[in-house]
């Protein structure tokens, strides 16, 4: 629209001029006359001042100016989409329903003056082409899921259709096979029948009176024919007859068979069975093959060739393990059950657990904390003896048990080890007692062994008493100890826990007996009791082997009374106790509960832990000892093969590996224990420690013969060779140690396994030189003049050809000279000319590096 004036503008608009002329002078605008012209931006300044008088927004739409004409669309169409229906019973087919799916696509297209398009109307048109690229999309998907619905639905009618033939010709097989069935049955039975009708008819024949015979006259015998029947005498009585192979000549006489009837019930009744027979194998933890072909009632062939099929090639006395014998009995068709061992010896041991009435007993007691802490001077000072400067290194190798009598009360104590290897003589003493006493330094705090002493005695539910030890020293501090242990959740009592925290001093005795009443007290609150006048039980602590008095074991009596004569059982061990004696060396002829004897008698040295339990009769320890011993072994050939086999695929694929053989000796169990776990934990990836043989007791002829032939190490902890073995040694030139301190032993095996572990090759840099110029030579190639920059060059030595820091050539170097001399090297700063072996496209510029490969020694 062009320009026009008020007046006119009043008359599109249909007011009065005087009013139109003070919205004007409202919004800002020049005009005072009726004449006056209005422009288009005047006219804008308006619209938008009068918005806002009416509390609108003072932009005015694109559409509202007339400027843009909006065009609105509508289609509807319909897709047809096939739902599968729900299915009714097993083998209902599939029925097909369709669904109608109405979309309605709405476009709306705005036509805008040229120029007056803003941001906003682009932005519009956008959204709209984005909308209706969905629509279409959601319709092109629509339609390919119904097409997939379609495809999947003829898919799965193909497949019931394939089943529902296949179960129809199955059903008619087996049919066809029952009414096979069904018709033999039915002719075994008639035939049954008609032989019982028979059998009964002979039968009554043969009850018949027989008939008188007569003397025949002479001449009727000459008138038997040939088939040795006589006819009839003219009185109608029946002549005697004679049998056809007795006519003529004598001949042979030649076997008659007879007909021997046989009852119904004495008939063989086997029916085949008409399905494989199912049975539940009871598969103890190791098997051998032909007893498991025994208890499927198969042979021993049919189980060796589905072990073949498994992968596995074994012989008819080879031993299985549980998991393997499930496997092949589930493979033949059967189920597997497996049975414990525990549950065979409780059927053994039944009855030889006898109950009383429990009273009270005094508190086991197991000192633990880190080495060198002063746990076996804290019970040295309670003892009134001098344990720990006797023990080597003055640090403890074994547990000692001993029952001392306090003014406070009796109460056993139990000292073990505090150094690292002797983890399992820690939780062993965790597991037989009734509190545990945590000794630790107040001058070093808690430490490795004190963390792993709190652990095994949450895990076994034992309360703790901490004694703070060394307080007597000038660097003492108890508080850093409660501090570090409320981050172990060991909280003492007066910061609010449970806990009770003694500060003690071994050295001066101070605070000894504010312990023993810690001790006392958290021994009342157990409220500890046990049967003192039934069968014993107990556990070993300890177990050795003694010259002149055989297998020594330490037992801990936990219930019952221990007398001399009884007969006991330790794991695979049994024997009647000869002798008892207490930690004193005094002999005794009870002990009662909790208190730990030395007996003797027992048929071998008994694993540190192992239960102690008295039987009725010799005839029924011998029975379970020797049940343990067979199951041992079975297991360890068991784990044996499979160890072998492992070991041998393992070399496979990492290649060659060194084994360290080792032979431990110890004079007690515990020790050769805390030996063989140890060493076993050194081995690395190229070197692996074996322990092919351990046991308690001194080192014998045998184990000089087997380091023999296998090239081992002998350790003698605590024990010596006798005068056999000695001999073997010094002729053969055998590795044979004695220690006395477990750390010693650790420390020369790393040595020995570092001086088998490969030296690791490292390269050193050596001198570096800069090709200034190149000369041709007919004889020796490129001969390249250069600048030492670093180092030495040095003739032998292996070089590379660097070109813009890039390794182009690794050789060594054919010669080297200095102006026309040969010499051996060249240091920094001088010029030199050299030839590269086997390579003539050196360049100037490029950087001659030259190295050295030195060998350095492993250790772990």
């Amino acid at each position: 629209m062009s320009e026009v004036t008020v007046k006119q503008l009043a008359d599109v608009v249909g007011i009065p001029v005087d009013r139109l002329l003070g919205q004007m002078v409202e919004a800002g605008l020049s005009m005072v006359g009726p004449d006056d012209p209005v422009t288009e931006k005047e006219k804008l300044q308006l619209l938008s001042h009068l918005r806002e008088s009416h509390g609108k927004s003072a932009s005015v739409d694109a559409d509202k100016q007339g400027k843009k004409i909006a065009l609105k669309r509508k289609t509807v169409s319909e897709l047809r989409q096939i739902v599968p229906a729900a299915r009714t019973g097993a083998v209902a087919r599939t029925r097909q329903t369709a669904k109608t799916v109405a979309v309605e696509v709405r476009r709306r297209r705005s036509i805008t003056k040229p120029g007056a398009a803003s941001d906003e109307q682009a932005k519009r048109l956008e959204e709209a082409e984005a909308a209706r690229r969905t629509l279409a999309e959601q319709a092109e998907q629509l339609k390919r899921m119904d097409d997939q619905s379609h495809a999947l639905e003829q898919a799965r009618e193909a497949a019931e259709a394939k089943r529902r033939a296949e179960r129809e010709a199955r059903e008619a097989t087996e049919e066809a096979k029952r009414k096979a069935e069904q018709e033999a049955l039915d002719a075994a039975e008639r035939k049954r029948v008609a032989e019982e009708q028979q059998r009964l008819a002979s039968e009554q024949a043969a009850a018949k009176p027989p008939a008188e015979v007569k003397p025949a006259r002479k001449g009727a015998a000459k008138k038997q024919d040939k088939g040795g029947v006589g006819d009839e005498s003219r009185a109608g009585r029946e002549k005697l007859h004679v049998a056809a192979e007795k006519q003529g000549r004598r001949k042979k006489k030649t076997p008659r068979l007879r007909h021997i009837e046989v009852a119904p019930e004495a008939q063989h009744g086997f029916v085949r069975p008409t399905a494989p027979v199912v049975r539940e194998v009871e598969i103890p933890e190791t098997i051998s093959v032909a007893e498991l072909a025994q208890k499927m009632s198969v042979k021993a062939p049919e189980v060796i060739k589905t072990l073949m099929k498994l992968g596995s090639m074994v012989t008819i006395n080879q031993v299985l393990d549980q998991e393997t014998a499930s496997v092949v009995v589930e493979e033949m068709g059967h189920t597997a059950k497996f049975v414990k061992p525990e549950d065979l010896e409780a059927d053994l041991l039944e009855g030889v657990e006898e109950q009383g009435e429990a009273e009270q007993r005094a508190p086991v007691v197991t000192i633990m904390g880190h080495v060198d802490h002063g746990k076996t001077s804290l019970l040295d000072h309670i003892r009134a003896s001098k344990v720990a400067a006797g023990e080597a290194g003055g640090i403890t190798q074994h547990i000692g048990a001993y029952h001392v009598d306090t003014p406070k009360g009796t109460i056993t104590f139990l000292d073990t080890p505090g150094h690292a290897a002797f983890t399992a003589m820690r939780a062993r003493g965790a597991k037989v007692t009734d509190i545990v006493v945590l000794v630790v330094a107040a001058d070093d705090g808690v430490m490795p062994q004190t963390i792993e002493a709190v652990q095994h005695a949450k895990a076994a539910k034992v309360p703790l008493v901490v004694a703070v030890n060394k307080i007597d020293k000038p660097d003492a501090q108890p508080d850093r100890v409660k501090q570090e242990l409320v981050v172990q959740e060991v909280v003492p009592e007066d910061w609010g826990g449970d806990t009770q925290f003694v500060n003690v001093s071994a050295k001066t005795g101070e605070g000894i007996d504010e312990l023993l009443d810690a001790i006392l007290l958290q021994a009342e609150v157990l409220e500890l009791t046990a049967n003192h006048h039934g069968s014993a039980h107990g556990a070993i602590v300890e177990s050795s082997l003694e010259k002149g008095r055989g297998p020594v074991a330490t037992v801990l009596i936990q219930s019952g009374t221990l007398h001399k004569g009884d007969m006991i059982l330790s794991g695979k061990q049994y024997g009647r106790v000869r002798a008892m004696f207490d930690e004193t060396g005094k002999p005794i002829s009870a002990a009662g509960p909790s208190m730990p004897v030395v007996v003797l008698g027992l048929s071998g040295a008994p694993d540190a832990g192992d239960d102690v339990v008295v039987m009725p009769d010799e005839r029924k320890a011998r029975e379970l000892a020797l049940f343990r011993q067979g199951k041992y072994r079975d297991v360890q050939l068991a784990s044996q093969k499979a160890a072998t086999l492992d070991q041998f695929f393992s070399q496979m694929e990492e290649g060659e590996v060194q084994d360290l053989n080792i032979i431990v000796r110890a004079d007690v169990q515990g020790s050769v224990e805390a030996l063989r776990d140890s060493l076993t934990k050194l081995s690395t990836d190229e070197v692996k420690v074996r322990v092919i043989a351990s046991a308690v007791g001194g080192i014998t002829e045998s184990d000089a013969n087997l380091a023999l032939t296998s090239g081992a190490i002998i350790i003698g902890f605590n024990v010596r060779a006798d005068a056999s073995a000695r001999s073997i040694v010094e002729d053969k030139g055998l590795d044979l140690r004695y220690y006395s301190i477990i750390y010693e032993v650790i420390d020369d095996v790393k040595k020995a396994i570092s001086g088998m572990l490969s030296p690791e090759v490292r390269e050193h840099i050596i001198g570096l030189a800069q090709v200034r110029d190149v000369f041709r030579s007919s004889k020796l190639g490129a001969i390249a003049g250069c600048m030492v920059l670093e180092g030495v060059l040095k003739r032998n030595s292996p070089i590379r050809v660097l070109r813009d820091n890039v390794v182009v050539f690794e050789g060594a170097l054919e010669s080297l000279r200095r102006f026309k001399d040969d010499v051996s090297e060249v240091k920094s700063g001088t010029e030199c000319g050299l030839g590269v072996k086997g390579y003539n496209d050196v360049q100037v510029g490029d950087q001659i590096e030259v190295f050295e490969r030195i060998e350095v020694a492993r250790q772990i």
